[in-house]
């Protein structure tokens, strides 16, 4: 792998391991953190793969080198899966209910794989796109600032 060039500026020819490398004005991919993120794709080409197993962080990008060390999407996808599947599922349950008024055995059969498929399918976009909107926004673990007042 390549570095930057002596300006410190990244160069598609010329991939980089580091984060920290500097994208010149010029040299920046036009991909969008929203599509590569919920695409599952590296977040600075768009090109290679963010995941190796269901949410497995590969280790770097397999097309330009970025290293994945610096994503920690941390609980922030479990939260929007939660407040989205919930949402969707309780108010469909309840207009479910209110319609049709069904027996508890019909709600189970419904409601139990639609929560698992809403989950299970939103997680890994949302994780993607959260560990995507971490690079676009040069996202760091927060520093205490020390006497600097």
């Amino acid at each position: 792998m390549g570095s930057g060039n002596a300006d410190g500026a990244w160069r598609l020819n010329k991939p980089s391991r580091s984060r920290k490398t500097k994208i010149a004005d010029g040299d920046r991919p036009s991909v969008s953190p929203y599509i590569a993120g919920i695409a599952c794709r590296c977040p600075r080409c768009g090109r290679g793969r963010l995941f190796n197993g269901f949410l497995t962080l590969a280790p770097a990008c397999e097309n330009c080198g970025l290293d994945y060390s610096f994503a920690d999407a941390g609980d922030g996808p479990a939260v929007f899966v939660i407040l989205i599947a919930g949402f969707l599922v309780v108010g469909a349950a309840v207009v479910v209910e209110s319609v049709w008024r069904p027996p508890y055995w019909v709600h189970a059969l419904l409601w139990i794989p639609t929560i698992l498929a809403v989950t299970l399918g939103l997680l890994r976009p949302l994780k993607g796109l959260m560990v995507a909107l971490q690079f676009h926004h040069n996202a760091e673990e927060g520093r205490p600032d020390r006497g600097k007042r």
